[in-house]
């Protein structure tokens, strides 16, 4: 008896999750990268702490990590909220995003530097709405 792999309904589902991951990352270095190009200074200044410039290596970890976290997030809410799971985790990304605009808002950083960190906060939520959530069927 030999084990064969079968495709599940979820693999459609992993594999897009999966690629929405991927486009995150890649929107926010794009970003980064339009900015830089454009002249942006990414040295940003917090009280009490040394001045520091965001560059691509933290944008790359960054995004990940706050992809990865609101992936884990949505199969918590999949598994114990059911069919309110998506209409709960969009709220809360939406939630999420605009509350992480604060420290943006709140930093010292030149005009540019604000509008690009914004942008790909933003871009965040919106790539991982589009493509993490269940298609309807």
């Amino acid at each position: 008896m030999t084990a064969t792999a079968h495709p599940t309904a979820t693999t459609p589902s992993l594999r897009r999750r999966a690629l929405g991951v991927a486009v995150t990352v890649l929107t926010c270095v794009v970003l980064w990268i339009v900015g830089a190009v454009a002249g942006v200074d990414y040295t940003v200044e917090n009280p009490g702490q040394p001045a520091f410039v965001v560059g691509v290596v933290p944008v790359i970890v960054f995004s990940l990590g706050s992809a990865l976290v609101g992936w884990a997030g949505l199969v918590l809410l999949e598994r114990f909220a059911g069919r309110r799971a998506t209409v709960i985790w969009i709220a809360l990304a939406v939630l999420i995003a605009l509350l992480s605009l604060v420290p943006v808002v709140a930093t010292e950083a030149t005009t540019g530097a604000k509008v690009m960190l914004g942008a790909m906060h933003l871009a965040v939520a919106a790539v991982l709405i589009a493509f993490l959530p269940r298609r309807a069927r």
